[in-house]
């Protein structure tokens, strides 16, 4: 029974993991992995429940009952696109950060701003 519910194992532990990276790391490089392994895992997750036991391509042929449903693969790839984008940008903010504050540490970044 476990056996068969493989690839949810997989999306809880490294969900938890993602989870984990982001609230114990102030390095703030160290959240966005997290947070990219995160996204990850929801990836594996959706993409799981779309497909279908015995099922093929949604493309009609002859010896064929059963098919898999293209949609939640189509939205990963959409979602795909965005999270790269948006590491992106948070890579590009913390570039920024670092110029500002000469660190990426946020207690660093948290005691710099109390002094002002």
């Amino acid at each position: 029974m476990a056996l068969g519910l493989y690839s949810y194992w997989v999306v809880i532990v490294l969900m938890m993991a993602g989870f984990y990276i982001v609230i114990a790391s102030s390095n703030l490089i160290k959240k966005i992995a997290g947070l990219n392994i995160f996204q990850g895992s929801v990836f594996i997750f959706y993409i799981s429940l779309g497909k279908v036991e015995d099922g093929t391509a949604p493309i009609l042929a002859s010896g064929y009952e059963s098919y898999s449903n293209p949609l939640p693969h189509v939205l990963i790839l959409t979602a795909i696109v965005v999270g790269v984008a948006t590491t992106a940008l948070a890579v590009a903010l913390v570039a920024r950060i670092h110029d500002a504050y000469g660190t990426i540490e946020e207690d660093d970044i948290h005691g710099q701003d109390e002094s002002l």
